[in-house]
């Protein structure tokens, strides 16, 4: 046995002190647990954001030790080595950093008051007036107040030990904590192996003596093992902002602060044997768990009832309002089965909950709003109206939902309107209190465009190389940085720094940033929130988050309920309310929803089988483009197939084509064979294909005899699998099963095979038929009212996968005309305007909606479309337009706007109704003497100053148009006059360049050159390093096909050119068209012919008004600087003139998606 006593390591940080720590919580518990220490305490600077994550890869290792027979078992089996740690123990606590001069404590509760004090001491710090987010301000007053029922030990500052004054100092604080918290404070010997520890332990072991404070000893690790050194230093100078040649003596020493263990420690401190056993004592005082946090739901029960009771009466009324024709047996065997499980796990009250937002949200605040995810596998769901699906039409599996072996409370998300979500947030506060409500945070970590930044940045290399290394790496993705990406940024791979950037930018990927608020998750609790976690301040005022995410609160089982934001739901209220003005049609969602379509239908469905889809919530990507002209919709529950199929998930586990082949088989009527006939109930409604999560649940309880609780066990090992490598313990009982039920060995094995394949990403039935509701719902608006789709579209972005400009276009092909902006006709909201509607005006390839479509508006653009511009702005516009306005003078005159306001308009054109160019515009505006009208005049002269001031009369030069619709596009981010692209028709032509639209006349196989605007980069997960990029021209858009080769020799085009010609083949199936690149060059020069004029007169000396057409908001903060120099760079390259650069600056940049 070993003869050193055991060592409980108490000084811990992990990453999670931002730039502090260099390893993971996981590191450091793993690492402990291979050193056989007694214990392992986690704090963190000020912070408990890591203990969760340390606590739950505790409960890991000791679920495989659990299972270590079997584990070692099947490593055996396939000749591996597996090794098994033994558990250890952990514990939360914090590192109290304080801003008076207190040294350091290392604060741990001993039970759940302790941890209600440790979370109340650090909310305090974090919620200080002077607190900025992220920043926790402690006094020694905090912790007098809240320092009961916690172990302390005091880190003292090893300066003091060597004078007189600071030994003093620190006496005095020795002796006020003894008294106030007597054998819960120790003080702490931390050696820092720089010679001079013994006589610092010396004078330390002293003063701790005469104050009868126990020692403890701690080695203080910031790493799990000394090869992290490197990363350390690498992250102090990010943290310092200093580069790591000039941090000096900011850097360690030496390697030594990692974890060590019991025999090191007990040999750096034999003269002190006593600081090592006192670690057993410090730690058998904390008998505190997280686990001790489970469960803790608000009460919501009505007077008189339990929440149960509530429960099932609500449930009850809502069934009868749901089938007003009687409730089926089926639905009401369910809903028993439901409310026995939810009470036997005691879930009434998240019910509730999610019941009352939605019902405020819906009935009160008139939002639009649908739960989804699992729980529209719930019957509860739907009779609660927090779901809109009707349980009926498919098969249920409540356990997918909720299972009594599951531990974990269930899940609901309920999707709201992106722009009206903040009303049900500040409901949630008021209803709930600060007291119990916080939103959840989300840990930002570094991807690998921000680790290449920082990195490279603390190696000194300068601002040039930082940002072509960044811009080189896709939107934010989290590969490791790669070689190529430092050959492309112009850097010797050979040098030895470069190779170091490289290597550390890998090793820093993933490690948090900072936490920031989660989109949407509320955590509500019963007890003080402030008592369960600490909170803390967000970048909003009045906005307050937790310091866990929502991994951490399922891992400690806290209810969390998700309030999202959905742009299309927006989209939808705005559509059917101008539906119900201009038209006079009311529809809801539900109208839409469950039941068959029949005639009305039937044209909705043909519109997207031809994938004319542009817009359409959910299949508007190119992937599902390319999917729905083979899948062909034709009743509802295809498209809640086509929201599915297109996942990753039924990609990798080969279900697609076999999917596609059976729809093929079923249209010419062969008949689809099935293994069994019980398994034909499960497979019949995907043709025998698994497509969904619970149909894999389904085969395992009614082929291999699962139990419905043991199945969702399966489903959760499938999701978890490459971590802990417990599928296969599933394996054998799936295959016998299946074998005991007469069914073919190689037919069960193929079907575990399916079932791991999407494990990581199958989807939810449920969760697709919400969505599939809104995808026909968006779709019907799209056949029936295209003005209204396009109107609500504008209005409700920033959204989806398409900039305002393809909107506009698709309308336009569509048949609806659009009005540009004007100052006498427009609203802040693009709105509706009556116009006959001319059936010739839809283009060709629609040529089937001309008989459809039932528009009789024209959509005028709004001033929203206008960069620049404020609400409030333009609501005094409108609010003083009267019977319109007859001069830029009456404009500037009688809406008070400053000058600069009138100006954006004259740019962006909007004075057509006066009959004013562009230019003339301007020159009014130019004319006008102040800034607003209002600084000049008394009130009542007001009035009869109108129009004394005649305007001076100037012939001016006719703008060319292309510089029309390069002013469009700057100010408006699309232009009606003509699209960029038309410009250069001429010159494309002659180079033998075909346009989108006649690739339609183009054979299979087929050599083609194409040419336009890059408009979206996607490169998906499922898709093994392929970009597909969609590019338009004045006719249409095409999609094009990079295979990795060619990204890897054009990388730097794809990535930054913002138009591009294509060389390729083409290749064409059941009326999808891509074209496959051998070649592809950067365009963006040619756009300098748009501007063959002089600058005008001073007007557009305005370089830094960017635009950026729908930018990607994480690409908006690189800044424009370095994006000029890098065209600039293309263009002298290029050898064309100064005004292209400018030119291509305004052309959208192109969006990237994964």
């Amino acid at each position: 046995m070993k003869s050193e006593p055991a060592f409980f390591e108490i000084g811990t940080r992990t990453n999670f002190s931002f730039l502090e720590g260099a390893s993971g919580p996981e590191e450091m518990v793993v690492q402990a647990a291979h050193l056989r220490l007694g214990g392992l305490g986690i704090a963190d600077r000020n912070s408990v954001a890591g203990v969760v994550r340390a606590h739950a890869q505790a409960e890991q290792l000791e679920e495989r030790y659990k299972n270590r027979d079997e584990i070692m078992a099947q490593a055996k089996k396939e000749g591996k080595e597996a090794e098994i740690l033994d558990p250890i123990r952990i514990q939360p606590g914090a590192r109290l950093v304080f801003s008076d001069g207190t040294p350091d404590i290392l604060a741990y509760p001993c039970n759940r008051r302790g941890w209600a004090n440790l979370c109340r001491l650090l909310t305090a710090g974090n919620l200080k007036e002077e607190a900025v987010k992220g920043s926790c301000i402690l006094t020694e007053a905090e912790l007098m107040k809240w320092g009961d029922e916690m172990m302390l030990a005091l880190v003292p500052d090893r300066t003091l030990a060597g004078h007189q004054a600071g030994q003093s100092t620190l006496e005095d604080y020795l002796e006020r904590f003894r008294r106030r918290f007597r054998k819960a404070f120790y003080m702490a010997l931390a050696p820092a192996y720089d010679g001079r520890d013994r006589q610092v332990f010396a004078v330390l072991a002293m003063l701790a003596a005469r104050n009868r404070v126990p020692l403890i000893a701690t080695n203080q690790p910031l790493y799990h093992h000394p090869e992290r050194r490197p990363l350390s230093d690498v992250v102090i100078a990010i943290r310092e902002h200093v580069q790591i040649a000039q941090a000096g003596f900011l850097l360690a020493p030496n390697a030594e602060r990692y974890l060590k263990d019991s025999r090191e420690m007990t040999r750096i401190f034999r003269d002190y044997p006593n600081a090592v056993e006192n670690t057993q004592v410090f730690f058998d005082r904390l008998i505190f768990s997280l686990k001790e946090l489970e469960h803790n739901y608000p009460p919501e029960n009505d007077p008189g009832e339990t929440p149960q009771e509530t429960l099932e009466r609500l449930t009850r009324a809502g069934a009868a309002r749901r089938y007003p024709e009687g409730i089926p047996p089926k639905v009401a065997q369910q809903i028993d089965y439901e409310l026995d499980l939810i009470k036997k796990k005691k879930y009434a009250s998240y019910f509730l909950t999610v019941h009352r937002i939605i019902q405020h949200a819906r009935y009160k605040l008139n939002i639009l709003c649908q739960g989804r995810g699992s729980a529209a596998n719930s019957v509860i769901c739907y009779c609660l109206e927090i779901t809109e699906v009707d349980p009926e039409k498919s098969t249920l599996l409540f356990d997918r939902f909720i299972s009594m072996d599951r531990d974990e409370p269930p899940d609901i998300d309920v999707d709201f309107e992106h722009d009206r979500r903040e009303e049900v947030i500040q409901f949630i506060y008021e209803n709930y209190k600060r007291e119990h409500a916080g939103l959840t945070a989300g840990v930002t970590t570094y991807r690998t465009r921000s680790a290449g930044r920082e990195v490279s940045k603390a190696f000194g290399l300068s601002e040039d190389v930082q940002s072509a290394i960044s811009s080189l790496v896709w939107g934010w993705s989290e590969d490791n940085l790669s070689e190529r990406d430092a050959k492309a940024a112009g850097l010797d791979i050979k040098d030895p720094v470069t190779r170091n950037v490289l290597q550390y930018a890998s090793e820093l990927l993933g490690f948090p940033r900072h936490l920031t608020q989660h989109v949407g998750g509320f955590v509500i609790t019963r007890d003080r929130l402030d008592e369960v976690v600490p909170i803390m301040k967000t970048a909003m005022p009045d906005r307050y988050m937790i310091e866990w995410d929502k991994d951490d609160l399922d891992n400690v089982k806290i209810l969390k309920v998700d309030v999202l934001a959905l742009g299309m739901l927006t989209c939808l209220r705005k559509a059917f309310s101008l539906l119900e003005l201009h038209y006079d049609v009311k529809k809801t969602l539900a109208d839409l929803g469950n039941k068959e379509h029949g005639d009305e239908g039937e044209p909705v469905y043909e519109m997207m089988g031809r994938a004319d889809t542009l817009g359409v919530f959910q299949i508007e990507s190119r992937a599902q483009m390319s999917m729905l002209p083979r899948l062909k919709p034709k009743v509802f529950y295809d498209l809640v197939i086509e929201v599915a199929i297109v996942r990753p998930g039924p990609i990798q586990g080969d279900m697609v084509h076999p999917y596609l082949k059976r729809r093929e088989q079923r249209a010419k009527n062969i008949p689809i064979e099935y293994p069994s006939p019980e398994l034909k109930d499960v497979l019949k409604r995907t043709l025998g294909v698994p497509l969904f999560q619970e149909q894999a649940m389904q085969i395992a309880i009614t082929a291999a005899g699962f139990k419905p609780a043991e199945a969702d066990r399966l489903r959760r090992s499938m999701a978890t699998f490459k971590r802990t490598g417990t599928i296969d313990n599933f394996k054998k009982r799936f295959v016998d099963g299946m074998i005991e039920n007469n069914y073919a060995r190689e037919f069960a094995e193929q079907c575990f095979k399916q079932i791991k394949g999407f494990g990581e990403y199958g989807f939810p039935e449920s969760h697709a038929a919400s969505f599939a509701l809104l995808v026909y719902a968006s779709s019907w608006l799209k056949a029936y009212y295209p003005d209204i789709f396009c109107a609500a579209m504008l209005n409700s972005q920033p959204m989806g996968f398409y900039a305002p400009a393809q909107l506009v276009r698709d309308a336009r092909e569509h048949g609806v005309k659009i009005l540009p902006v004007d100052i006498n006709e427009s609203n802040w909201d693009c709105d509706l305007e009556e116009a006959a509607f001319d059936r010739n005006a839809v283009d060709f390839r629609h040529h089937e909606m001309r008989e459809i479509i039932k528009t009789r508006h024209a959509v005028r653009l709004g001033f929203r479309q206008i960069k620049g511009l404020s609400t409030d702005d333009m609501e005094r516009l409108v609010d003083n337009r009267g019977e319109g306005y007859s001069s830029v003078r009456d404009l500037w005159l009688r809406s008070g706007l400053q000058k600069s306001v009138i100006e954006r308009l004259a740019d962006a054109d909007a004075f057509q109704s006066l009959k004013l160019s562009r230019r003339e515009a301007l020159w009014a505006v130019r004319a006008l003497d102040v800034k607003s009208a209002a600084e000049e005049l008394p009130l009542f002269e007001q009035v009869r100053h109108v129009d004394l001031q005649a305007e001076p009369v100037a012939k001016l030069p006719e703008m060319l148009p292309g510089e029309q619709v390069i002013e469009d596009y700057r100010y408006l981010s699309l232009s009606l006059k003509a699209h960029p692209v038309s410009f250069l028709r001429e010159e494309l032509r002659k180079a033998g360049v075909t346009r989108s639209v006649d690739l339609l006349k183009v054979a299979n196989g087929q050599r083609v050159t194409i040419a336009g605007l890059v408009l979206v980069r996607q490169r998906p997960g499922s898709a093994k390093g392929v970009i597909f990029m969609t590019l338009e021209d004045e006719t249409g858009v095409a999609n094009v096909i990079v295979w990795s080769k060619m990204f890897d020799k054009y990388r730097s085009v794809v990535m930054g050119a913002r138009l591009v010609k294509v060389r390729g083949r083409l290749q064409s199936q059941s009326g999808v068209i891509h074209t496959v690149v051998e070649h592809i060059e950067d365009m963006t020069p040619a756009l300098g012919i748009l501007q063959r004029e002089a600058r005008r007169f001073g007007v557009c000396e305005r370089a830094d008004e960017v635009l950026r057409p729908g930018a990607d908001q994480r690409q908006k903060k690189l800044a424009n600087v370095q994006e000029r120099a890098e065209l600039e760079k293309r263009m002298v390259a290029t050898g064309r003139h100064a005004g292209a650069t400018e030119t291509a600056e305004v052309m959208p940049r192109g969006r990237n998606f994964h």
